[in-house]
């Protein structure tokens, strides 16, 4: 990478990194446990399947948000020397990285209809549901401040988007990257490939 180079993970796109592989397979173990009679019956556990799903999403969605805007609050401007990485290889260093411990989330889940149908599907879920408002949440900062938020990409392994880890934040403008405020998908977004990403002094750095 160079002298004093260094890579850069969105914060959004970290956030979210879970959500979908928390989503569909957390339906579709509640789907499969909703046809299991279970302990408590199909109706008791669907209801509690309710609960826990909003549970975890207000849970997941509130968790660590003061963090979160102390270290935004405190981002400094990244310099042309760092390398940003591309959203597809953020999320595929997280699926790598976790993809074991998701399948057992996944089976545990299917297990847990035996005693509440459908409640461990619905708690993955509803957690799913809880990443993306936040990572919406961020994405409203971004554009409130008209500036993306990243941190460096070996913390983010380490410790995820707001761990002990992370010492800062580093702000760029909002051309940079390829996803946008919020870490969703940019409409003309590029393939990750095996490159690492771009530098921020490039021509998608932005103001």
């Amino acid at each position: 990478m160079g002298r004093g180079a260094y890579a850069l993970a969105r914060v959004a796109v970290v956030v979210r990194a879970p959500a979908g592989w928390l989503w569909w397979p957390g339906l579709l173990a509640a789907g499969i446990g909703a046809l299991v009679p279970g302990l408590t019956g199909r109706t008791a556990g669907l209801a509690a399947g309710a609960a826990l799903f909003v549970g975890a999403a207000l849970v997941v969605f509130t968790a660590r948000r003061g963090r979160y805007a102390a270290l935004a609050r405190g981002a400094s401007r990244a310099g042309k020397a760092v390398i940003l990485q591309d959203r597809s290889v953020t999320l595929r260093i997280w699926r790598r990285a976790h993809r074991w411990w998701l399948l057992l989330a996944f089976l545990a889940a299917v297990a847990s209809s035996g005693v509440a149908p459908a409640a461990g599907g619905l708690l993955m879920a509803g957690a799913a549901l809880g990443l993306w408002g936040k990572a919406w949440w961020l994405g409203r900062w971004e554009r409130e401040h008209e500036a993306l938020l990243w941190l460096r990409t070996e913390s983010a392994r380490r410790g995820g988007a707001a761990g002990k880890e992370v010492r800062g934040y580093v702000l760029t403008g909002t051309a940079a990257g390829d996803a946008r405020p919020g870490g969703a998908r940019a409409g003309n977004a590029r393939s990750g490939g095996a490159r690492a990403g771009t530098r921020a002094g490039g021509p998608r750095a932005g103001r």
